[in-house]
């Protein structure tokens, strides 16, 4: 299985806006045991990179923006961009590096996981965040 980011729907009335983060790909991502919240104070900061050889990974931009890079097994890098402006849930499967930054001063997501926090130390392998390059994190210019 590879990443995939899947659209949020945002149900919107006079009221104000819910967003359902889980509950519409169960049959893409096992069940999940943990819940997390992460968040950036700061634009440019850099998270990354990590992988588990077992664990699944499922994230959620609640405020903010970020770019998350990602690294198959043969170090073909693609890049997602999360924020509320397009909703979307990333999905990262097993033994795929994964790291993200902040685009967005106060950056919040929200992660979740098919592991508890001891399986998953258990299971985490991390690199310097430059192990791909500086350039991965960069904002290019189109």
């Amino acid at each position: 299985m590879k990443p995939e980011q899947l659209a949020v729907t945002c149900n919107l009335d006079d009221r104000g806006f819910l967003y359902q983060i889980y509950g519409n790909y169960e049959n893409k991502f096992p069940a999940v045991k943990r819940i997390y919240v992460v968040g950036n104070f700061s634009k440019g900061t850099i998270r990354g990179f990590h992988k588990h050889i077992d664990e699944w990974k499922c994230y959620f931009v609640s405020a903010g923006a970020a770019k998350f890079v990602i690294v198959d097994e043969n170090k073909v890098i693609s890049n997602y961009v999360l924020s509320l402006k397009t909703p979307s849930v990333l999905i990262v499967p097993p033994k795929y590096f994964h790291g993200w930054v902040s685009l967005e001063e106060n950056t919040l997501l929200i992660g979740m996981s098919n592991k508890s926090l001891r399986e998953s130390l258990k299971d985490d392998i991390r690199v310097d965040p430059f192990t791909f390059g500086k350039e991965v994190w960069d904002v290019k210019a189109r």
